[in-house]
């Protein structure tokens, strides 16, 4: 492959401001955020419309290149940057950001896969509808990616997954051919629906352009509580209950342990206690109100009130404002940063049913005390829908010591692999949100079922034979 006759190739095809080359600028595209991956490629190829994005695929295609595809570069497993930086580009979609269509009456947004996520939830807001998806990474992140790695976020347990906010796509397929599954249709039964395919499929089987989102009517107020558990098990049951009365007004669900909110109070300058003591276990609550504020108030007010009186709950602060609420969400939102600041973590993305969670919190961290004397279980995240972010912070004593912090480090695979068997045992999943990337490929073909990954592995084959989209990512 000549690099010369290459790059004018992708020249002609964007323009010349659309191919980076030069190393500071193509840094960007080819390192990931935290570091963790660093890599190089043959340039950063931006195009502006779908057909340039065909054509790029054909140029890579004649040439022998593959493609890492790219949305906002936002990912924790490794699945955005190239692996071979001589055989690969990089095909970023930040230029194709635009937001064509927003239908109020069929309740849908048409974006392209550039779109930033922050900037597809305001131009709903703008017509009063909501765009349900929320992400730490919101002002990043962009639409690609999102369905790219099927995103989760807070609000999962009203509004579901990103497979589930989307009617349409329009993908860029291996060869270059472009499918057109842009509908806007609540129901169609015409055979396969085959945009589940390149949903969470973290750009190995097709580049997304385009999609047809789902928007929802705007919840007219809101209502945050904070409440306070001795254990996990009764932020689990003190969620059934309101559930159980508030039903899908239920718009999050987040359980904080102690030491994750000591942590975010103390590494973060602004965040305020929601309540002295510091509970065991927070459960932090939205409730999304569409008719008289007062009346729903009312009822969370007497479905706590019972909490108390069954010792479910042992406290609650119900946010008095918006400012409030805010102050809540903000050291919910915090925790990673925090933990951060605070020296050195072995990560878990992991989910399990819901009505196991509680157990997993307790094997999970008994395991891991065993596996590491003296580290510190941090198990917090989307009780509502099962999926925790399972962390595991180096004892106290390693803090400041770098040698002792690179052993704990050190231990990451083998903590890793006995936390997933644990979690495969209960019937849970080693990659609840972010996909598999890099970072869990060994993983996945050490505990995915065999039937499974040969299923996957036709599909691979099928739509890319050549291994030219996002090689050597979840296989």
């Amino acid at each position: 492959m000549n690099n010369e006759s290459f790059l004018a190739n992708l020249q002609s095809i964007v323009g010349p401001s659309g191919v980076v080359t030069d190393d500071e600028t193509l840094d960007r595209y080819t390192r990931e955020w935290r570091g963790k991956y660093l890599s190089g490629a043959i340039a950063a190829v931006r195009p502006a419309t779908t057909e340039q994005v065909s054509a790029v695929i054909k140029a890579c295609a004649e040439s022998g290149v593959s493609i890492t595809p790219q949305g906002g570069n936002t990912g924790l497993v490794g699945g955005s940057v190239p692996i071979e930086p001589t055989r690969e580009i990089v095909l970023s979609l930040d230029r194709m950001n635009a937001i064509e269509d927003v239908d109020t009456q069929g309740n849908t947004m048409i974006v392209q896969a550039g779109c930033i996520l922050a900037d597809a939830q305001q131009a709903a807001a703008k017509v009063d509808r909501v765009f349900p998806l929320s992400l730490g990474a919101e002002g990043s992140c962009r639409i690609g990616g999102n369905l790219s790695t099927n995103a989760g976020g807070i609000n999962v347990i009203r509004y579901g997954n990103m497979r589930d906010l989307v009617l349409g796509l329009e993908v860029v397929l291996a060869d270059g051919r472009i499918w057109n599954g842009m509908n806007r249709l609540r129901k169609d039964n015409t055979g396969y629906d085959l945009k589940h395919l390149f949903i969470g499929a973290e750009g190995t089987l097709g580049i997304i352009t385009r999609a047809v989102l789902k928007t929802f009517p705007r919840p007219k107020d809101r209502l945050t509580t904070w409440l306070a558990c001795h254990k996990p098990a009764e932020c689990l049951v003190a969620l059934n209950m309101l559930r159980d009365r508030l039903g899908d007004a239920i718009v999050a669900a987040e359980i904080i342990p102690a030491i994750a909110l000591d942590q975010t109070l103390e590494q973060i300058s602004g965040t305020k206690p929601p309540m002295k003591p510091s509970p065991a276990w927070s459960l932090l609550v939205d409730v999304g109100v569409f008719d008289e504020a007062g009346a729903v108030r009312d009822t969370l007010d007497a479905v706590l009130q019972e909490a108390v009186m069954n010792d479910v709950i042992y406290d609650g602060v119900i946010a008095q404002n918006l400012e409030q609420t805010g102050q809540f969400w903000r050291i919910r939102e915090a925790i990673p940063e925090a933990e951060t600041k605070a020296g050195p973590s072995i990560k878990h993305d992991v989910s399990v049913p819901v009505h196991r969670v509680p157990e997993l919190i307790e094997r999970g961290s008994r395991l891991l005390q065993e596996l590491y004397p003296g580290a510190r279980p941090v198990p917090f995240g989307h009780l509502g829908d099962g999926n925790l972010h399972f962390n595991l912070c180096a004892p106290l004593s390693a803090l400041g010591d770098k040698a002792a912090e690179t052993e704990f480090l050190a231990a990451w695979g083998t903590i890793n692999r006995a936390f997933h068997d644990l979690v495969q045992e209960m019937g849970g999943s080693i990659s609840a949100e972010h996909g598999i990337g890099q970072l869990k490929k060994d993983e996945l073909a050490r505990t995915a079922d065999g039937v499974g990954l040969d299923l996957m592995r036709t599909i691979k084959t099928a739509l890319d034979p050549e291994n030219r989209l996002n090689p050597g990512k979840i296989f």
